[in-house]
């Protein structure tokens, strides 16, 4: 009794000469602004700290994208809204290094 393995079909799904595009070479985020001056900050939301990220200027998708960015690298939550950045916990030092080499300008206010 012969069985069909899947595994022996595949060759035959894809022409001979068939030969994948190489992926686009991965960039971290597309939010790029040098000259930008964002200020970080250590704030108590209900009596919690938190790393508070303002004065971005761009849309709100570059802010989604940039506040992901931020949470995913501190692994933390938080949430952005009108040009603010909310960073669940004290990350203020970390915030402001990934800002950096992105090549943001920072404002570090009541850093230690």
């Amino acid at each position: 009794m012969k069985t069909n393995d899947w595994k022996d079909k595949l060759g035959t799904l894809l022409p001979e000469d068939f030969k994948p595009e190489p992926a686009p070479e991965a960039t971290e985020t597309k939010i790029r602004y040098e000259n930008q001056l964002l200020r970080i900050e250590l704030d108590k939301r209900k009596g919690k700290p938190a790393t508070l990220v303002t004065e971005f200027q761009g849309t709100d998708d570059e802010l989604k994208e940039l506040a992901k960015v931020l949470k995913n690298k501190c692994a933390a939550g938080g949430s952005q809204r009108d040009g603010e950045i909310l960073i669940q916990g004290d990350f203020r030092v970390k915030v402001a290094e990934i800002l950096q080499n992105m090549g943001f300008k920072v404002r570090k206010i009541n850093f230690k």
